[in-house]
């Protein structure tokens, strides 16, 4: 079990890709998020640094999902504002969904990327020698304020682990992949299983390939 990382946040939302005024959020951890986390977790920057890299995804337990208001800004990108946009215009209340006291498991295998130091490495020596890792901010899952608890090898004693399985009638979807600037991305349909692991509990991080847009004929 030494090969699984295991870490706890006490509170944070993953928002669903299609919620709008009302922030609904997964009740899992997408990939997406999960290889963010990683990547902020050894110091890196660029998200194609470990592309290629396989990661499956547990939890233990459920989350508890609550209901807040908080204040929100909501906008797009306009050349008449040029990137200011005042709160007092721009902000508004509504309610948003979050999930409390979420443990995770996350299995990382390395062995497809291209990169000189794998994934896998750089987050061992992150673990073990923190003082060689630059990094900046605080450690979160999620949005940047859902700090975690903490990070380590897994314990049985931790509980049973529910992972999540590649299936494509599967109810839970998630995204892989979100392109920032279009808010495009893949997404993997999953199922749970309880402690039973398998080839399918991996997903491979991979950036979706681009494709010009062509001019339908008049």
């Amino acid at each position: 079990m030494s090969d699984i990382l295991y870490l706890e946040c006490p509170c944070s939302s993953f928002p669903r890709s299609f919620a709008r005024d009302y922030k609904e959020t997964y009740l899992y951890p997408p990939p997406s998020t999960i290889y963010g986390f990683l990547l902020s977790l050894v110091g890196e920057e660029d998200l194609t640094a470990h592309l290629g890299v396989k990661l499956a995804i547990g939890i233990v337990g459920i989350p508890s999902i609550s209901r807040i208001l908080r204040k929100q800004r909501h906008h797009k990108f306009s050349k008449t504002h040029m990137g200011t946009y005042p709160p007092s215009q721009f902000s508004k209340p509504n309610f948003q969904e979050l999930l409390t006291d979420i443990k995770v498991v996350i299995k990382i295998d390395s062995t497809q990327e291209s990169a000189t130091v794998k994934l896998d490495e750089r987050v061992a020596i992150a673990l073990a020698t923190p003082e060689q890792i630059t990094r900046f901010g605080g450690l979160s899952l999620g949005e940047s304020w859902a700090l975690i608890n903490g990070i380590r090898n897994y314990r049985p004693e931790d509980g049973e682990i529910q992972w999540l399985v590649k299936d494509n009638r599967g109810l839970i979807g998630l995204p892989v992949w979100i392109d920032r600037q279009t808010t495009q991305g893949t997404f993997q349909r999953y199922s749970l299983i309880i402690n039973q692991f398998d080839e399918n509990c991996w997903t491979e991080i991979q950036a979706p390939i681009k494709t010009k847009a062509t001019k339908s004929r008049s």
